[in-house]
Protein backbone atom coordinates (compact mmCIF):
# COMPACT_ATOMS: atom_id res chain seq x y z
CA UNK A 1 0.00 0.00 0.00
CA UNK A 2 0.86 3.49 -0.72
CA UNK A 3 2.47 5.05 2.03
CA UNK A 4 2.02 9.30 1.91
CA UNK A 5 4.97 9.43 4.28
CA UNK A 6 7.46 7.98 2.37
CA UNK A 7 9.60 10.18 0.24
CA UNK A 8 7.37 9.72 -2.98
CA UNK A 9 7.78 11.07 -7.11
CA UNK A 10 5.24 11.52 -9.63
CA UNK A 11 5.37 9.23 -12.47
CA UNK A 12 3.83 9.04 -15.76
CA UNK A 13 2.47 5.70 -17.33
CA UNK A 14 1.15 4.88 -20.65
CA UNK A 15 -2.17 2.72 -20.97
CA UNK A 16 -3.01 0.72 -24.56
CA UNK A 17 -5.06 -2.09 -25.40
CA UNK A 18 -6.16 -3.37 -28.74
CA UNK A 19 -7.62 -6.86 -27.82
CA UNK A 20 -10.64 -8.13 -25.95
CA UNK A 21 -12.62 -4.90 -23.73
CA UNK A 22 -10.25 -2.55 -24.56
CA UNK A 23 -11.67 0.01 -21.69
CA UNK A 24 -12.05 -2.46 -19.23
CA UNK A 25 -8.26 -3.33 -19.32
CA UNK A 26 -7.46 0.54 -19.32
CA UNK A 27 -10.04 0.57 -16.23
CA UNK A 28 -9.08 -2.03 -14.85
CA UNK A 29 -5.11 -1.30 -14.37
CA UNK A 30 -5.71 2.50 -13.73
CA UNK A 31 -7.41 0.46 -10.24
CA UNK A 32 -4.90 -1.66 -10.11
CA UNK A 33 -2.29 1.45 -9.93
CA UNK A 34 -4.12 2.55 -6.80
CA UNK A 35 -2.33 -0.21 -4.58
CA UNK A 36 1.25 1.55 -5.56
CA UNK A 37 0.44 4.86 -4.94
CA UNK A 38 -1.94 8.11 -5.46
CA UNK A 39 -3.45 8.82 -8.52
CA UNK A 40 -2.99 12.86 -9.42
CA UNK A 41 -4.40 12.45 -13.03
CA UNK A 42 -6.27 10.15 -16.01
CA UNK A 43 -6.41 11.41 -19.41
CA UNK A 44 -9.03 10.86 -21.41
CA UNK A 45 -8.97 7.53 -23.72
CA UNK A 46 -7.92 7.92 -27.16
CA UNK A 47 -8.16 5.61 -30.30
CA UNK A 48 -4.96 5.08 -31.95
CA UNK A 49 -4.05 3.30 -35.24
CA UNK A 50 -1.35 0.32 -34.29
CA UNK A 51 2.47 1.33 -35.30
CA UNK A 52 4.35 -1.21 -37.03
CA UNK A 53 3.70 -3.37 -39.62
CA UNK A 54 1.69 -6.13 -37.99
CA UNK A 55 -2.02 -6.22 -39.15
CA UNK A 56 -3.98 -5.42 -35.73
CA UNK A 57 -6.85 -3.62 -34.55
CA UNK A 58 -6.67 -0.14 -33.36
CA UNK A 59 -5.50 0.43 -29.58
CA UNK A 60 -7.27 2.87 -26.60
CA UNK A 61 -4.68 4.75 -24.80
CA UNK A 62 -4.20 6.86 -21.94
CA UNK A 63 -1.81 8.21 -19.91
CA UNK A 64 -1.93 8.28 -15.77
CA UNK A 65 0.09 10.17 -13.19
CA UNK A 66 0.60 8.87 -10.26
CA UNK A 67 2.68 9.97 -6.87
CA UNK A 68 3.95 6.64 -5.73
CA UNK A 69 7.38 5.50 -3.05
CA UNK A 70 8.32 3.04 -5.34
CA UNK A 71 11.87 3.62 -6.51
CA UNK A 72 11.59 3.12 -10.65
CA UNK A 73 12.94 -0.34 -10.74
CA UNK A 74 9.87 -1.44 -8.64
CA UNK A 75 7.47 0.13 -10.23
CA UNK A 76 8.26 -1.49 -13.81
CA UNK A 77 7.97 -4.67 -12.28
CA UNK A 78 4.46 -3.83 -10.54
CA UNK A 79 3.38 -2.58 -14.05
CA UNK A 80 4.92 -6.05 -15.61
CA UNK A 81 2.73 -8.00 -13.12
CA UNK A 82 -0.44 -6.14 -14.04
CA UNK A 83 0.20 -6.14 -17.56
CA UNK A 84 0.19 -10.71 -16.66
CA UNK A 85 -3.00 -10.53 -14.65
CA UNK A 86 -4.36 -8.82 -17.54
CA UNK A 87 -3.61 -11.38 -19.90
CA UNK A 88 -0.56 -10.43 -21.37
CA UNK A 89 2.13 -12.63 -22.13
CA UNK A 90 5.37 -10.46 -23.14
CA UNK A 91 7.62 -13.80 -23.68
CA UNK A 92 4.98 -15.15 -26.17
CA UNK A 93 3.42 -11.90 -28.15
CA UNK A 94 5.58 -10.26 -30.83
CA UNK A 95 6.93 -6.84 -30.22
CA UNK A 96 4.61 -4.00 -31.36
CA UNK A 97 1.78 -7.13 -31.24
CA UNK A 98 -1.70 -7.38 -29.97
CA UNK A 99 -2.01 -6.90 -26.72
CA UNK A 100 -4.87 -6.82 -24.06
CA UNK A 101 -2.67 -4.35 -21.85
CA UNK A 102 0.64 -2.47 -22.57
CA UNK A 103 1.92 -0.29 -19.34
CA UNK A 104 5.32 1.64 -20.37
CA UNK A 105 6.58 4.00 -18.08
CA UNK A 106 7.56 7.20 -19.12
CA UNK A 107 8.99 9.16 -16.59
CA UNK A 108 9.79 9.03 -13.10
CA UNK A 109 9.68 12.72 -11.63
CA UNK A 110 13.17 14.21 -13.18
CA UNK A 111 15.05 11.24 -13.19
CA UNK A 112 17.06 9.94 -16.19
CA UNK A 113 17.99 6.54 -15.46
CA UNK A 114 19.71 3.93 -18.26
CA UNK A 115 19.95 0.50 -17.04
CA UNK A 116 19.64 -2.96 -18.87
CA UNK A 117 15.91 -2.97 -18.35
CA UNK A 118 15.24 1.05 -17.92
CA UNK A 119 15.30 3.83 -19.99
CA UNK A 120 13.93 6.90 -18.65
CA UNK A 121 12.48 9.09 -19.51
CA UNK A 122 10.76 6.57 -22.25
CA UNK A 123 13.24 6.33 -25.47
CA UNK A 124 10.12 6.75 -27.68
CA UNK A 125 8.25 9.22 -25.36
CA UNK A 126 9.23 12.03 -27.83
CA UNK A 127 7.80 9.94 -31.09
CA UNK A 128 4.39 9.15 -30.58
CA UNK A 129 1.24 10.92 -30.74
CA UNK A 130 -0.65 8.35 -29.06
CA UNK A 131 1.59 9.24 -25.67
CA UNK A 132 2.12 12.86 -25.83
CA UNK A 133 -1.52 13.70 -26.71
CA UNK A 134 -3.14 12.13 -23.53
CA UNK A 135 -0.06 13.06 -21.79
CA UNK A 136 0.05 16.66 -22.89
CA UNK A 137 -3.98 16.96 -21.64
CA UNK A 138 -2.92 16.12 -18.28
CA UNK A 139 0.48 17.47 -17.65
CA UNK A 140 0.89 20.04 -20.13
CA UNK A 141 3.87 21.74 -18.50
CA UNK A 142 5.96 18.13 -17.37
CA UNK A 143 9.36 18.87 -18.75
CA UNK A 144 11.27 16.31 -20.47
CA UNK A 145 14.75 15.94 -18.16
CA UNK A 146 17.40 15.90 -21.21
CA UNK A 147 15.73 18.29 -23.37
CA UNK A 148 14.02 20.58 -21.19
CA UNK A 149 10.94 20.80 -23.43
CA UNK A 150 7.42 20.34 -22.04
CA UNK A 151 4.70 17.92 -23.36
CA UNK A 152 3.27 20.86 -24.72
CA UNK A 153 5.45 21.84 -26.92
CA UNK A 154 7.09 18.18 -27.82
CA UNK A 155 3.65 17.21 -28.80
CA UNK A 156 3.23 20.65 -31.01
CA UNK A 157 6.65 20.12 -32.82
CA UNK A 158 5.46 16.29 -33.51
CA UNK A 159 1.99 17.12 -34.92
CA UNK A 160 3.83 20.24 -36.72
CA UNK A 161 6.19 17.16 -38.04
CA UNK A 162 3.80 14.85 -39.23
CA UNK A 163 -0.43 16.24 -39.46
CA UNK A 164 -0.96 12.85 -40.93
CA UNK A 165 -0.11 11.21 -37.66
CA UNK A 166 -2.28 13.69 -35.65
CA UNK A 167 -5.62 12.75 -37.34
CA UNK A 168 -5.04 9.08 -36.36
CA UNK A 169 -5.35 9.94 -32.79
CA UNK A 170 -9.26 10.67 -31.90
CA UNK A 171 -10.26 11.39 -28.20
CA UNK A 172 -12.92 8.71 -27.65
CA UNK A 173 -13.84 9.29 -23.74
CA UNK A 174 -13.01 11.23 -20.73
CA UNK A 175 -12.70 9.20 -17.64
CA UNK A 176 -14.83 9.88 -14.36
CA UNK A 177 -12.87 10.69 -11.35
CA UNK A 178 -13.54 7.70 -9.94
CA UNK A 179 -11.59 5.98 -12.79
Amino acid sequence: MFDPKQTASTSYIALGSNLGDRENHLRSAIAALRQFGRIEAVSSFYETDPVGDIPQSNFLNAVVALTTALHPEELLKALLRIEQQQGRDRNTSPPKGPRTLDMDLLSYGDEMIKTTTLTLPHPELTQRLFVLVPLAEIAPHWTHPDSGKTAAQLLAELSRADELLRQKVRRIDTPKQSA
